[in-house]
């Protein structure tokens, strides 16, 4: 298959015709939706029911740990974009907090995560993988469906992840990864542990992952628009320290492989801070950045007018 621009030519995912990412059908998935729906319902009943500060204050943090280390750190730019090094114990150990946000085991996140960045860099993709509908009927699809494309392309994954026993292991028993961490919160508070931080931060992980995802893809500033593709990202501002600068989703776009997703002034990320503070102990090396990425020719820069990066980590990537 020939595309307009031959970045994407490198991409986990191979498909023998454009429209392979558009003609499908949405539906309703029992098994994900009782997942979500039954983590939401025992969340606001038991929490409501069990509330005290203190299973408040472990919601916070256990949301926060598992977000900032688990997702950013570890399953997004570590396992998925590979956008920095640090040892195995480690990467297993942020990965597995990812897969406590309880969206999905490794292997299952990283071909979803590939086939919707595949299809919204073409001119065309169905409207489940671009979010393309009204936020409604968005929150639905993604919260209680799955997309059945009548052919769908092919997600190679390299075998360093795919053969990996203990990423296998987790993909079997992502779901009842949540049980031993929900026994030791109740044998230290009782069921309001649970509640508040095994539920309601499942909750909050799989709905927040939702909404920024939604708002990322259809509202918010942007520095960098690639020609030709038919979802643009866009940067949700106020959401820096809840999203732990994954929020950053233009600049992402642009440089989908960046260790670094806050690239402008004022754009803090939490992620880098804490990249750099592994880096000064000798737990975080080989950091990509911008200036590190082949060049795309079809990312324009729209803002010339903002405070950027250095130029040397910008480098060649501009058409």
């Amino acid at each position: 298959m020939s595309h307009a621009f031959s970045s994407i030519e490198q991409h986990r995912v191979r498909a023998a015709a454009a429209d392979s990412v558009v003609i499908g059908e949405v539906r309703y998935a029992p098994l994900k939706s009782l997942w979500f729906l039954g983590m939401a319902a025992a969340a606001i009943i038991g929490g409501y029911t069990t509330f005290t500060l203190a299973s408040l204050v472990l919601f916070l943090i256990s949301t926060a740990v598992v977000l900032l280390f688990g997702h950013s750190l570890g399953s997004h730019r570590k396992l998925i974009h590979d956008s920095y090094q640090c040892p195995k114990w480690l990467e297993y150990l942020l990965v597995y907090l990812g897969v406590q946000v309880g969206l999905a085991g490794p292997l299952g996140l990283l071909r979803q995560h590939e086939l919707r960045d595949y299809a919204q860099r073409l001119p065309e993709c169905h409207d489940y993988l671009r979010h393309g509908r009204t936020a409604w009927l968005d929150a639905w699809w993604q919260l209680n469906c799955e997309l059945h494309l009548t052919d769908e392309p092919q997600v190679h994954i390299e075998p360093r992840i795919a053969e990996d026993r203990f990423y296998r292991f987790l993909e079997r028993t992502w779901m009842l990864q949540q049980l031993p961490v929900a026994m030791l919160l109740f044998c230290w508070g009782g069921w309001s542990f649970v509640f508040f931080g095994t539920c309601a931060r499942v909750t909050a992980g799989v709905f927040g992952h939702w909404l920024i995802g939604y708002f990322a893809h259809n509202h918010g500033e942007m520095h960098y628009e690639v020609r030709g593709a038919a979802v643009q990202g866009h940067n949700i501002r106020l959401t820096s320290l809840l999203t732990m600068g994954e929020c950053w989703h233009n600049n992402h776009h642009a440089f989908p492989g960046s260790a670094k997703l806050g690239l402008h002034a004022g754009e803090w990320d939490p992620g880098w801070w804490v990249l750099c503070m592994m880096r000064c102990v000798g737990l975080a090396w080989s950091f990509k950045l911008p200036s590190d990425l082949p060049a795309r020719p079809e990312l324009m820069q729209l803002d010339r007018s903002a405070s950027a990066i250095d130029d040397k980590q910008l480098g060649p990537s501009f058409g």
